[in-house]
C-alpha cells in the first residue's frame, strides 16, 4: 500500500509552494504520472523515495509514515523497500555486472543470493554479460542494469524516472514491459514519472500533474 495525503513542497521561500494530488495505491496496483518539464514530477518521486521531505503532507508505504522517519531508519527503510530507476547510469564502474547487483543486495541488508541474481538477469537478457565491466556493456544493456538494480532486493516501491523518454518506440516497449513485468514478480508498486504519452497503455491509473 502506497499513500500520501496533502503533500507540498518548497525549494525556497521566493517560490511558490508545489502541491501534489493524493495518491491512495492498493497492493499490485501501478501509476502513471505526467506532466511536462518543470511541472514537479522528479520532485514528487523524490519525494516519494524519501530524498526530499515535503513541507506538509504525510506518505505512507506499507503503513510506514516515512517523513517522520529519522534519517537513520528512513536510509535503511529506503535501501530495503524502494528501487529507483533514474534515467543516467549509477552502476559502480570499478565493479563488473554481477558484482553491482551482490553490492546492491549488501547495502540493503538482503542475503547475497547467486541464483536469484542468475535469474534476473537472465529475463533482463543480461546473463550473457554478467561479468562484464560497466564501460563494456551498451545503453540498452546498462539500462537493462538499471531495472535489474532497482529490482533485485525485491523493493514494495519501484519508482521510474523517465524511464523511455530518449527511447524509440520498440525499445520503448520493451522497457516498460520490463517494468510492469518485474513489479509483478517482486509484487511492488511501479510508479513511473514521464512526459512520454506512449507508456499510457500500460497503466490502468494516472495522474496528470
Amino acid at each position: 500500500m502506497l499513500r500520501t495525503e496533502n503533500l507540498t513542497f518548497k525549494y525556497t521561500q521566493q517560490l511558490e509552494a508545489l502541491r501534489f494530488p493524493d495518491i491512495n495505491l492498493k497492493t499490485h496496483e501501478n501509476l502513471l504520472i505526467l506532466g511536462e518539464s518543470g511541472v514537479g514530477k522528479t520532485t514528487l518521486l523524490h519525494l516519494l523515495s524519501g530524498l526530499l521531505k515535503p513541507v506538509t503532507g504525510k506518505i505512507f508505504i506499507q503503513g510506514v509514515p516515512i517523513n517522520t522517519l529519522t534519517q537513520r531508519k528512513l536510509d535503511a527503510f529506503r535501501g530495503q523497500e524502494v528501487g529507483l530507476v533514474f534515467q543516467k547510469s549509477y552502476a559502480i564502474k570499478t565493479l563488473n555486472v554481477i558484482e553491482n547487483l551482490s553490492a546492491r543486495l549488501f547495502f540493503s541488508k538482503t542475503t547475497v543470493n547467486i541464483e536469484d541474481i542468475n535469474n534476473l538477469l537472465n529475463q533482463l537478457g543480461l546473463k550473457d554479460c554478467k561479468n562484464n565491466n560497466i564501460n563494456e556493456l551498451s545503453e540498452g544493456q546498462l539500462q537493462r542494469l538499471a531495472i535489474a538494480l532497482a529490482v533485485v532486493h525485491k523493493p514494495k516501491v519501484i519508482l521510474a524516472d523517465e524511464p523511455t523518454s530518449s527511447l524509440d518506440d520498440n525499445n520503448c516497449k520493451i522497457v516498460m514491459e520490463l517494468l510492469v513485468k518485474q513489479a509483478k514478480q517482486t509484487h511492488a508498486h511501479l510508479i513511473v514519472i514521464t512526459h512520454d504519452h506512449r507508456v499510457k497503455p500500460f497503466f490502468k491509473n494516472a495522474i496528470t500533474l
